[in-house]
C-alpha cells in the first residue's frame, strides 16, 4: 500500500475542491471555460491531484456504495433508510449527477488540460494523465454503457457532446494507454513525487499500472470480441510487461477534509450506519470457512458484552423484515464504518495487487498470456489473505479445505475461470464493490447472487448499468434517452 502525506498544500487543495464540487450546481457541466477552478491553462502539477482525487472521489464513495450493495457484499441497515432505493434497484437520474460531474469536469477535462500543456518537460504529467484519462473512460462506460468520448472534453466547440458506442470507447482507451506509456519512456519524464499521491512519482509503477489496466481492459471485452482480446493480449505480453505488484491507491488522513471520502459521507450524515452485512457473503464466507470475514465486517457483540466469532448478516434488502436485529457493519479496514474513527484513513483502491494476479491467472487460462494460472491463481489467493492480516500458512489451509477455491488440474477452463473470478469476489469484498459487481457482469460469477427482496423490478431482473445523469437530459441536445437499468452493457453477453 503507498502512503503519501498530504499535508502538502497542494494535495490538500485538490481533495478541498472535490467536497466544493459536491455541493455546487452547474448548468452545464461540461462547460468549464468561464470557472474559474478549471482555467484554460494550469500548471500540470496543480492539476495532477486533481485528476487523482476526482476519480478516487467518485470511485470510493458513490460508486463503492453501489458497486457493494450491487455485488451483494452490503445491504441497507434496517435502522436507517438513506440506501433504500440502491437495494430496491429504483435509481432517479438524478442520483447520478454528482458522479458524472466529477468524472467529466474535475477528472476527465483536468486530464485534458494537463495532455494539452505547454509547461516545458510535462511528459511524466501528460503520461500520468492519459492514463487516468483512461481508467476513468473506462469506469465511465462499465457504469453507463455509451457516453460522450471525442466531443466530450472541447466544451468551446461542443456544447452538447455526442454519445459513442462503447467498443469505440474501448478502442480509444487502449489508444490512451499507448500514449501514456510513450510519454513516460521519454528521457523528459521527470518524476515529481510530492504531485502523485498514488505512486510518489515512481514511473516504473505506473507503466505497471498502466499494463494492468490494459490487461483488465481487454479481459473486460474478452467475451464480446475474443479475437480483439486475444490479439491485444498476446502484443501485451510480447512487450515483456510488468503488472502491478502493489495496490493503486490513495490513502488519506483524519485531517478534516482529507478523509476517506465515504467515510467523511457517514460522518457529515452524524454517524448514521447506513450499510451492514449481506447474507449473499457472508453465507459463502462461512461455508468456505473463511477467516477474512472477520477482517471485512465487525464481529457480534454478545448481551454479556464480549465479542463473538460471528458475523450478524441478513438477506439482500431484507431491512423491513430485521427492524430490530442488530446486525454486523462492514469493518474500518473498508471504510464504511460511521462508529470507528480508523476507517478515515482507509485507503481507495483503484485497482489492487490481488486484482493483477488474477487477472494475470484469467489471462494465462485462456492461453493469451504467460505464466502458470495455477500459480498466479493461489498467489492472488495469498495476496488477499496478507492484505487483510493473515498469513501464508492460512491462505494454503483455505486453498487445500474451502469448497469455492477448489483449483483442480483436470477440471475444464471454465470451471477454473469460475473460480478465479469467485475468489477475485471474495478478495474484493467492500474494497473494491465496483469492480466485483462489474466482473460478476462480465462473467456471471459467483453464481450465488439473489434477487434483493425489496427489488422493484420484477421477474428476477438484477442492475446491470447505471442511470444516465438527469444533469445530461436536461442539459444534452444529444441525450439519448434513458435506458432502463437491468438491460446489458456492450460487452456484457453472458
Amino acid at each position: 500500500m503507498n502512503i503519501i502525506n498530504l499535508k502538502n498544500a497542494k494535495k490538500l487543495i485538490a481533495v478541498a475542491l472535490i467536497g466544493t464540487l459536491g455541493l455546487t450546481g452547474c448548468s452545464k457541466f461540461l462547460d468549464i471555460n468561464d470557472n474559474p477552478n478549471n482555467p484554460d491553462k494550469a500548471n500540470p502539477s496543480l492539476l495532477l491531484p486533481t485528476v487523482q482525487a476526482g476519480i478516487s472521489q467518485v470511485i470510493g464513495n458513490t460508486f463503492q456504495v453501489y458497486g457493494n450493495i450491487w455485488g451483494q457484499y452490503w445491504t441497507q441497515n434496517p435502522s436507517s433508510s438513506q440506501y433504500q432505493s440502491i437495494d430496491q434497484y429504483k435509481i432517479a437520474n438524478t442520483a447520478m449527477d454528482r458522479s458524472w460531474l466529477i468524472i467529466y469536469r474535475n477528472t476527465l477535462n483536468n486530464a485534458e488540460l494537463i495532455i494539452n500543456t505547454n509547461v516545458a518537460n510535462s511528459e511524466y504529467f501528460k503520461g500520468i494523465a492519459y492514463i487516468l484519462k483512461a481508467y476513468t473512460f473506462q469506469v465511465a462506460t462499465d457504469a453507463f454503457g455509451d457516453i460522450p468520448l471525442s466531443e466530450a472534453l472541447n466544451a468551446a466547440e461542443f456544447i452538447s457532446p455526442k454519445y459513442e458506442k462503447q467498443e469505440l470507447v474501448y478502442d480509444s482507451i487502449f489508444n490512451y494507454i499507448d500514449k501514456g506509456v510513450a510519454l513516460l519512456g521519454t528521457a523528459q519524464a521527470n518524476a515529481v513525487s510530492s504531485q502523485d499521491m498514488i505512486f510518489g512519482g515512481d514511473l516504473k509503477k505506473w507503466k505497471a499500472f498502466a499494463n494492468t489496466l490494459k490487461l483488465r481492459a481487454y479481459l473486460r471485452i474478452s467475451n464480446v470480441d475474443a479475437d480483439k482480446a486475444s490479439a491485444g493480449i498476446k502484443a501485451l505480453y510480447a512487450s515483456n510487461p510488468v503488472f502491478l505488484s502493489q495496490d493503486a491507491s490513495i490513502t488519506y488522513t483524519t485531517t478534516g477534509g482529507n478523509e476517506n471520502p465515504l467515510y467523511n459521507e457517514m460522518v457529515g450524515l452524524r454517524r448514521v450506519q447506513n450499510v451492514v452485512a449481506s447474507s449473499t457473503v457472508v453465507n459463502a464466507f462461512v461455508a468456505n470457512k473463511d477467516p477474512r470475514r472477520f477482517a471485512f465486517y465487525e464481529k457480534v457483540v454478545g448481551i454479556d458484552g464480549k465479542v463473538q466469532d460471528t458475523i450478524a448478516h441478513i438477506v439482500q434488502g431484507g431491512y423491513k423484515a430485521n427492524t430490530n436485529k442488530s446486525v454486523s457493519s462492514p469493518s474500518a479496514l473498508v471504510a464504511a464504518n460511521a462508529n470507528a474513527a480508523t476507517s478515515a484513513t482507509a485507503p481507495v483502491k483503484l485497482m489492487s495487487n490481488t486484482e493483477s494476479l488474477f487477472l494475470q491467472a484469467e489471462a494465462a487460462l485462456k492461453g493469451w498470456g504467460k505464466g502458470d494460472a495455477t500459480t498466479l491463481y493461489k498467489q492472488g489467493v495469498a495476496a488477499s489473505f496478507k492484505a487483510t492480516g493473515y498469513s501464508d500458512e492460512e491462505a494454503k489451509t483455505y486453498l487445500a479445505n474451502a469448497k469455492d477455491a477448489k483449483f483442480e488440474d483436470e477440471a475444464s477452463t471454465e470451471t477454473k475461470l469460475k473460480t478465479i473470478i469467485t475468489q477475485k469476489y471474495f478478495a474484493m469484498c467492500g474494497f473494491q464493490g465496483f469492480e466485483a459487481w462489474t466482473e460478476w457482469r462480465r462473467t456471471g460469477y459467483p453464481t450465488f447472487f439473489t434477487t434483493s427482496v425489496e427489488s422493484l423490478l420484477g421477474a428476477g431482473r438484477m442492475p446491470l448499468r447505471m442511470p444516465y445523469a438527469n444533469s445530461e437530459a436536461t442539459s444534452n441536445l444529444n441525450y439519448p434517452g434513458n435506458v432502463l437499468i437491468y438491460m446489458p452493457v456492450w460487452w456484457d453477453v453472458k
